[in-house]
C-alpha cells in the first residue's frame, strides 16, 4: 500500500448466509481524502464500514487500514455515568496532559463551557458533537461516520455538516461518510461512491467549488447523476404556460400567476427545490 493510501480495499466479499452483501468490492481511500458512501438500506454501506472499523469481518479480499481509527455513530453512545470530559477522554492515560487535550477537542466542538456537564443534559446535537470530539481527540488517521447526522434535526444537521468539514479539513484524516443524503454527500466529499447489489457501480470525484450550493448547476448536476445511479429518478420543472389570447385576440388580462385556474392550485407546478420525483423516498432533497 502506498505511504499515500490510509485504505486499500481489494475484492472485499460478505456474504450473509447465502446472500454476498459485499461481492468484490475494491476502494482506495487518500490520507486526508474524504469519501461519501451512498447506497439504499441493506446495500452493505454500514457492513462496509463495520468491517474498516474491525467490528465486523470479511469473507474475502484484501483490507488494509492504518491502526489508529475511530467510529461516531448515528447515536452518541456516551457513558451516562461520566461527565462530558470524562467521556471525551475514556480510555486515555490519566492526567493533566489527557485533561488539556479533552478540554482542546471540547473548545473545537464549541463546548468548553459543557466540560463538567452530564449526558442526559445535553441536546441531541451537543451530545454528537461529543461524540465527535471523542473520536478526535485520540488523533485517528482514520475517521468512520456511519450516519452521524441521521438523528438531527434539519438546522442542527446542516450546523454538523459544517463542524465536521471543519474539522476535517483541520486534523486531516481520511474519512469515509455512510450516508442516505446525497446532498450530504456532495456538500461534505471530495469523492463520493455509490454501492449497489454489492458493488461500488460510481466512485467520482466531486467537482464543485466551495463553499458547495445546492444551486450551483454542478451541484445539481451531480446530484441527478448519483440519483440515477440509485434508481432514483427526477423530473424537470414544468414550464408556466403562456395565457391564451382572448376572443379579440388579446391576452387574456388573468395572467396564470395571478389567477391559477382550479387545476394548477390543486395541483402546482413544481419549484426548481422540488422537481425531485423520488421512486424510492418521501423526501425531494436527495435522501433516500
Amino acid at each position: 500500500m502506498s505511504v499515500e493510501t490510509a485504505v486499500h480495499i481489494e475484492g472485499l466479499r460478505r456474504v450473509f448466509g447465502t446472500r454476498a452483501v459485499l461481492d468484490g468490492v475494491d476502494l482506495d481511500i487518500a490520507r486526508g481524502e474524504f469519501v461519501a458512501l451512498l447506497g439504499a438500506s441493506g446495500t452493505g454501506k454500514t457492513t462496509l464500514l463495520r468491517i474498516l472499523g474491525a467490528l465486523d469481518r470479511s469473507d474475502g479480499g484484501t483490507v488494509l487500514v492504518p491502526e489508529a481509527r475511530t467510529i461516531v455513530f448515528q447515536e452518541p453512545r456516551l457513558v451516562p455515568s461520566k461527565r462530558v470530559l470524562g467521556n471525551v477522554v475514556v480510555g486515555l492515560p490519566r492526567g493533566r496532559a489527557t485533561r488539556e487535550i479533552g478540554l482542546r477537542a471540547l473548545t473545537e466542538v464549541g463546548l468548553e463551557r459543557h466540560a463538567q456537564a452530564w449526558p442526559a443534559t445535553l441536546s441531541g446535537g451537543e451530545a454528537q458533537r461529543v461524540a465527535l470530539a471523542r473520536a478526535l481527540v485520540r488523533e485517528p488517521e482514520l475517521l468512520l461516520l456511519d450516519e452521524p447526522f441521521a438523528a438531527l434535526d434539519a438546522l442542527t444537521r446542516m450546523r454538523m455538516q459544517d463542524l465536521v468539514g471543519e474539522l476535517c479539513r483541520l486534523h486531516r484524516p481520511a474519512v469515509l461518510l455512510v450516508t442516505h443524503d446525497v446532498e450530504e454527500a456532495i456538500r461534505l466529499a471530495d469523492r463520493v461512491a455509490v454501492l449497489r447489489d454489492g458493488n461500488l457501480v460510481t466512485d467520482e470525484v466531486v467537482a464543485v467549488d466551495r463553499p458547495r450550493d445546492p444551486t450551483d448547476p454542478a451541484f445539481s448536476a451531480l446530484r441527478r447523476r448519483l440519483l440515477a445511479d440509485l434508481g432514483v429518478h427526477t423530473t424537470e420543472t414544468a414550464a408556466v404556460p403562456v395565457a391564451p389570447a382572448s376572443s379579440d385576440g388579446r391576452s387574456s388580462s388573468r395572467s396564470p400567476s395571478s389567477a391559477p385556474s382550479a387545476a394548477s392550485a390543486s395541483h402546482p407546478s413544481p419549484s426548481p427545490s422540488s422537481s425531485l420525483s423520488l421512486s424510492s423516498s418521501p423526501s425531494s432533497t436527495g435522501v433516500i
